[in-house]
């Protein structure tokens, strides 16, 4: 697999999208194009250009919400969240605007995803604990046992839900943007490494 082929093709998507109106859904498709060029050359291993298109990335999910998204559209917070994990920025602020937007007390699944993750960055792992238990069967089981696990700083609970969530996207036949990689182990295992789970 040639990750700088995929990193150029992400690229130029991201520039032919800065050509048109920038409405709420072509910043969507920017901040997807942004993390695919970012993780392409993270692949590559070109961590520091990486780290600049996944921070390219939050800031046009934030502007895509900003620009109204008709509905609570929780993965644009849960995307910026961990591009900028994985990137090794703060992603502080990112986790503050889903909390403020009302993640806790989202009637879906994934907006409680949204409000875990962005507890768990902002190292209130009680609080995460007890959001965690409320994703439901329609939510990935693996990433609920990862969050729950990463709350109680559960080292051999956290590797084995990791090992299952790496199985399971690896069993995938589609990938956002045309990039397989699992950015949601990426970022989890950056959350782990602070609590000593790596």
């Amino acid at each position: 697999m040639e990750w700088r082929e995929r990193y150029e093709r992400a690229a130029a998507r991201y520039a032919a999208g800065e050509t048109r109106e920038l409405d709420e859904r072509q910043l969507v498709q920017l901040a997807n194009s942004a993390w695919a060029a970012g993780l392409s050359l993270l692949m590559a291993g070109e961590r520091a250009e990486a780290a600049e298109w996944l921070r390219r990335s939050a800031e046009r999910y934030r502007e895509s919400w900003d620009a109204g998204a008709a509905t609570a559209a929780w993965g644009r917070p849960i995307g910026a969240m961990k591009a900028l994990l994985i990137a090794g920025a703060d992603a502080g602020d990112a986790a503050r605007w889903a909390l403020d937007a009302g993640a806790v007390d989202s009637e879906s699944s994934i907006g409680r995803y949204a409000a875990t993750l962005a507890l768990l960055v902002l190292d209130r792992d009680e609080e995460a604990a007890e959001v965690a238990t409320t994703l439901d069967e329609g939510f990935p089981g693996d990433v609920a046992n990862a969050l729950s696990a990463l709350a109680s700083q559960d080292m051999a609970r956290y590797r084995m839900a990791i090992a299952s969530m790496r199985r399971s996207f690896e069993e995938r036949a589609a990938f956002l943007e045309d990039v397989p990689v699992s950015d949601t182990a990426l970022a989890l295992d950056v959350l782990a490494a602070r609590r000593g789970l790596d």
